[in-house]
C-alpha cells in the first residue's frame, strides 16, 4: 500500500522550518499521521531538545489542542522560535539545557487547525476525550457529552480508545516526561473570560491534588518573581467541572508511579479581552478565541512567552523552590485557604481549554 500523502498545513511547514534551523540540537518526533480525508493525512509532530537524563527535571509546551483557538499554538511556536534563535548564540541557555530536558508539541490537532474547528476531524474533543469521569455535576454539554459528534465538547463513544491525537500527546508524555522524576507541562488555550487565568488539575473533581503544596509553592514564586503579573492561578475545579480532562488523565498516571511528580498547568487566555476592544470579532468564528488585529496579536505573544520563559526557569531550577518536607504542612494550609476554603466554585466563565 503506498504512503498516505501529507497535506502541507502552513503551521506544520513553519514547525519544520523551525526543526530545521535547531538542528542538531531539537530533535523531531512523528508521533502518528491524522487522517484528514481525501486530501491526505497530517502528522503530529513534537520536539526535544536538552538532557534526556531522568535525573533532571523535564518541562513540556503544548498547544493546538482545540484547532479554533489557533493563539494557543502560535504562542508555542512563537518561544520555540526564540529558543531556537537563542541557541545560535546564548550561552546561558547552553549551560541550562545540561539541567533540564525540554518538550513541545504545539500542533496537537492539526486537522482541527485546518478545519477550524475545535474538534478533531472525527468531531471529538481532545479536552473531554480522556478515560475520567467527573465526580460531581458538570455543565450540561460544556462538561463533555455522548450525544453526537455534530454538538461540540463531544467526548468520544463510550467504551472507544482514545483519539490518536489524544494518544499520541499521552504517549509522548509518558515517554518523554513521567521517566524524569519532576517536570512541569503548560497547554495554552483560549477561551471565554476577560482574564488570563493558569489552571491545574483537579478539572473532574473538587477535591485538592495531592500536590497541592508544590502547586502553591509554584505559585508563590510566580507572585514574587512577577510581582505586576495579571493572571489568575487557580484549580479548574473552582470555576466548572469536566469529563476527560486530558491533564487530569496524566496527572493521575504520574501519581501512579514510584517517585514521579507532573505539575500540569493550563494556559487559558481569556478571549473577552480581544472582542471587548474590537466588538466586531463577534462576528466571527475565529474572533472568538483569537486577536484578529496585528498589534493586539503581537501584545498577547510578548505577554505570555515571558510567562513561558518563567515556566523553563522554574522547571530547571525545582530544586531550589521546591517545599522541603517539613514545610510542605505550611504551603498546604496556604493552599487551602486561597483555592478551597470559605469559596464556593465561581460558576461557569466560558469553554475550556
Amino acid at each position: 500500500m503506498p504512503a498516505q500523502k501529507t497535506i502541507a498545513l502552513p503551521e506544520l511547514l513553519a514547525l519544520e522550518a523551525l526543526i530545521d534551523a535547531g538542528r542538531p540540537y531539537l530533535e523531531r518526533h512523528q508521533l502518528g499521521i491524522v487522517n484528514a480525508g481525501e486530501g491526505g493525512g497530517l502528522p503530529l509532530l513534537a520536539v526535544t531538545l536538552g538532557n534526556p537524563d531522568p535525573a533532571v527535571p523535564a518541562v513540556g509546551f503544548f498547544g493546538g489542542v482545540h484547532g479554533l483557538e489557533r493563539i494557543g499554538a502560535e504562542v508555542v511556536m512563537a518561544f520555540l522560535a526564540s529558543l531556537v534563535s537563542r541557541l545560535r548564540w546564548d550561552s546561558s541557555l547552553h549551560r541550562s539545557l545540561e539541567s533540564v530536558r525540554i518538550v513541545f508539541m504545539p500542533l496537537v490537532n492539526p486537522g482541527g487547525l485546518q478545519r477550524a474547528t475545535r474538534a478533531n476531524p472525527k468531531g471529538v474533543d481532545l479536552m473531554r476525550n480522556a478515560p475520567v469521569q467527573a465526580a460531581g455535576p458538570v455543565p450540561w454539554l460544556v462538561g463533555g457529552q455522548r450525544i453526537s459528534a455534530k454538538l461540540p465538547w463531544f467526548r468520544g463513544e463510550l467504551g472507544a480508545a482514545m483519539e490518536i491525537e489524544s494518544q499520541a500527546l499521552c504517549d509522548f508524555v509518558e515517554r518523554e516526561m513521567l521517566t524524569h522524576s519532576q517536570s512541569i507541562a503548560v497547554d495554552c488555550h483560549s477561551g471565554f473570560g476577560l482574564a488570563d487565568r493558569i489552571w491545574f488539575p483537579f478539572a473532574h473533581t473538587a477535591k485538592p491534588i495531592p500536590h497541592l503544596p508544590e502547586m502553591h509553592a509554584l505559585c508563590e514564586i510566580l507572585d514574587q518573581t512577577h510581582v505586576q503579573h495579571r493572571y489568575v492561578f487557580e484549580p479548574q475545579s473552582r470555576q466548572y467541572l469536566t469529563h476527560g480532562d486530558i491533564w487530569d488523565h496524566l496527572y493521575m498516571q504520574a501519581c501512579g508511579r514510584p517517585n514521579c511528580m507532573l505539575l500540569p498547568l493550563t494556559l487559558e487566555m481569556g478571549s473577552w479581552l480581544w472582542v471587548k476592544k474590537n466588538p466586531r470579532q463577534l462576528f466571527t468564528r475565529s474572533g472568538m478565541f483569537n486577536p484578529l488585529v496585528e498589534h493586539r496579536q503581537q501584545r498577547v505573544l510578548r505577554r505570555h512567552l515571558a510567562w513561558l520563559d518563567f515556566v523553563l526557569r522554574a522547571a530547571a531550577g525545582m530544586q531550589r523552590w521546591l517545599p522541603l518536607p517539613e514545610r510542605r504542612a505550611w504551603h498546604e494550609e496556604m493552599a487551602l485557604n486561597r483555592w478551597y476554603r470559605g469559596q464556593a466554585a465561581q460558576g461557569f466563565h466560558g469553554a475550556h481549554a
